[in-house]
C-alpha cells in the first residue's frame, strides 16, 4: 500500500511539474507574458524529469506511459480549473479509459 501511494504521489508531483511548466512556457510564448514565466516553466519542466526517475517500478517505458494517462486526467482537471473548460462526458471517459489502460499495463501479471 505505501508503495502505490508513493508512485500516486510522484505521479501527481511529475504532473504538475510538467503541465504546469508547459503552461507557463505557454503563457509566455503564445500570450506574450514575461520571458521570466518561460524561464520558471523550463525550469519546472526539468523537474518532471527529474521527479520521474523516483519511481521505484522497473520499465522506464511503462513508468512514462503511466505518466501519459495520468497526465490525460490532471490536463482535464487543469483545463477545467485553470482555464475554465468545462470537461463533457468525452473528455471523462476518454480520461477513463486511459486511466484503465494504465492500471492494466502497470499492475498486469507479468512473467
Amino acid at each position: 500500500m505505501i508503495f502505490l501511494l508513493h508512485a500516486f504521489i510522484l505521479f501527481m508531483f511529475a504532473g504538475l511539474a510538467e503541465i504546469g511548466g508547459g503552461y507557463l512556457i505557454w503563457l509566455w510564448l503564445r500570450e506574450g507574458k514575461s520571458f521570466y514565466l518561460g524561464v520558471g516553466g523550463g525550469l519546472s519542466l526539468v523537474l518532471y524529469g527529474v521527479i520521474a526517475t523516483f519511481q521505484t517500478f522497473p520499465s522506464f517505458g511503462r513508468v512514462y506511459a503511466a505518466y501519459g494517462g495520468v497526465f490525460i486526467i490532471l490536463s482535464v482537471l487543469w483545463g477545467w480549473g485553470i482555464d475554465k473548460k468545462t470537461p463533457d462526458i468525452y473528455d471523462w471517459l476518454g480520461a477513463g479509459i486511459c486511466l484503465i489502460g494504465v492500471s492494466v499495463m502497470l499492475f498486469g501479471p507479468r512473467n
